[in-house]
């Protein structure tokens, strides 16, 4: 099935480099400028790749923004003695972390993770 419309992209791009249509174009004969997506399992980057040209990101990004935004507001409600707002960003902190680590997305930053024990060891006294 595929193989028809396979064979007829091949003859459009022979018939468009015959023609020179890919001649003199913006970056020839430089190295593509590919994203580092090393760092993403194998079986999930042609997923990824699409998500992103379509603007979207995947839920761990999102989940990551939310957090950092939380323990900002948590950071600011504590210095601000609003111990009712710092409860709040820091069930909801923990809850997203909590949630993170349930699917198996390691938090690697060094302060996420011990702003996340801090939480925890609040929560238990």
């Amino acid at each position: 099935m595929f193989g028809s419309f396979d064979d007829l992209i091949e003859r459009r791009i022979a018939k468009a480099q015959a023609e020179g249509q890919f001649d003199d174009l913006p970056g020839q004969g430089r190295p593509l400028a590919l994203d580092d997506d090393r760092l993403i399992p194998e079986e999930l980057r042609v997923a990824y790749r699409v998500l992103r040209n379509a603007g979207m990101v995947p839920p761990e990004v999102t989940q990551r923004r939310q957090i950092a935004e939380l323990r900002a507001t948590a950071l600011r409600a504590l210095e601000e003695g609003d111990t009712a707002a710092e409860r709040k960003a820091r069930r909801r902190l923990l809850a997203l972390t909590i949630a993170l680590e349930a699917r198996g997305v390691e938090l690697s930053s060094p302060g996420l993770i011990g702003y996340a024990g801090m939480i925890r060891e609040r929560f238990r006294g």
